[in-house]
């Protein structure tokens, strides 16, 4: 514990003294005087792009590269093709990594947890080809998988080499890709997990320890900032795309090519700060709501209620009137037999006439078609 308290103090100083960052507040500046290369604030639960700044030019992003192994890391655990307590034998060349790294062993094996929060909280290079070289057997094959998450998600501007993001002449990104791959992260509660780990000892198998500090300042210092990833390189800048959340609303702020690490934490809060002040989410559709109960056509009860199989919140500016109209496209009746899930018509949401999102809905239950015995005892009833 004194090791660790010591251990604490000394990188707040170190954090003050070489960052920029004061372990107080970060000071903001308006989003007229961004200054970083590239910039951008994005809606995380419409994707709409509140402010940018040469938001798809093609330039390195030093770690936030990382974004993407940690998103196929949790994947592949999500859908049990990974676990977190599954050892990785670690090789030379992934204990041989420059830059920030934990100092892994080589020859030895750690966990996956233990590899994931080390790439997470500190930004591992050693951890993050640990992980990549578990997964696919080599980086090569692993950045294959990168590329082609990538195109999935829509990142246009993106090429990866390796998955450190330590410099390389093919490997580029944007602010807006990178956006997109942490929007896609933040959706994942196993991240949140980590990310919102400030200091934390990784043990090594030999015993001795290694302290692990999120490079991410703002979980510390912005209000509702809980996951992001830095990024550092003489060819990238200083960069940085982060998350935060406030009441209903979560923002995702990207700056990449600051002129210093200060500069880019003051950047990324001030891009918060002009959302959560500007804007707001209002609540549309909601999957905790009945909307209407119909009568059921050859089935054994006779009304069943309607849900929409997703939530659907819209950005708008506060003060300004909301023009978002919800309709709904139904049937008169619900046919039988349906099972619980299976779409029976749909809820359209338009802005100004137009069309912007179209969720299914569906039923809770199974609806079984009526039987012989059924149709005797109803007409029983009406006798």
């Amino acid at each position: 514990m004194k090791r660790f308290f010591i251990f604490s103090i000394i990188s707040a100083i170190i954090l003050s003294t070489c960052c920029g960052i004061m372990p107080i507040t970060v000071q903001a500046a308006a989003v007229e005087d961004i200054s970083s290369k590239s910039a951008l604030l994005m809606d995380y639960a419409s994707g709409e792009v509140l402010f940018e700044k040469n938001s798809h030019d093609k330039v390195p992003v030093a770690s936030m590269v990382k974004m993407m192994t940690i998103l196929l890391t949790i994947e592949r655990i999500e859908d049990g093709e990974l676990s977190l307590d599954e050892m990785i034998y670690t090789s030379e060349n992934a204990a041989g990594m420059g830059g920030s790294q934990v100092f892994i062993d080589p020859f030895v094996e750690y966990s996956v947890e233990d590899m994931l929060k080390s790439v997470i909280v500190a930004s591992a290079n050693d951890a993050s080809v640990a992980l990549a070289e578990h997964i696919c057997g080599n980086e090569e094959a692993f950045v294959k998988i990168m590329n082609k998450r990538a195109k999935e998600l829509g990142m246009q501007d993106t090429n990866y080499v390796n998955c450190t993001g330590l410099p390389a002449p093919e490997q580029y990104s944007s602010a807006y890709d990178s956006a997109l791959v942490l929007k896609e992260l933040a959706s994942h509660d196993l991240y949140h997990k980590y990310s919102t780990i400030w200091m934390q000892d990784l043990i090594h198998p030999s015993g001795r320890k290694t302290g692990l500090v999120n490079t991410n300042r703002l979980i510390r210092y912005y209000q509702g900032c809980d996951g992001g990833k830095t990024g550092s390189t003489n060819e990238a800048g200083c960069c940085l795309a982060a998350s935060a959340k406030r009441a209903d609303m979560r923002l995702i702020s990207v700056v990449v090519g600051a002129k210093d690490s200060k500069t880019r934490f003051n950047e990324c809060s001030s891009l918060f700060n002009y959302g959560f002040a500007n804007f707001e989410n209002v609540r549309l559709v909601s999957t905790q709501n009945e909307l209407v109960r119909l009568p059921v056509s050859k089935g054994r009860v006779k009304e069943v209620s309607l849900f929409a199989c997703e939530d659907y919140s819209a950005l708008v500016k506060k003060g300004e009137e909301n023009d978002f109209e919800v309709t709904y496209s139904l049937p008169n009746a619900v046919k039988a037999p349906v099972k619980a899930g299976q779409s029976v018509g749909k809820v359209v949401v338009s802005k100004s006439g137009v069309v912007v999102k179209e969720i299914d809905v569906a039923t809770c239950e199974d609806l079984k078609s009526m039987t012989y015995f059924d149709a005797l005892k109803k007409i029983g009833e009406i006798w």
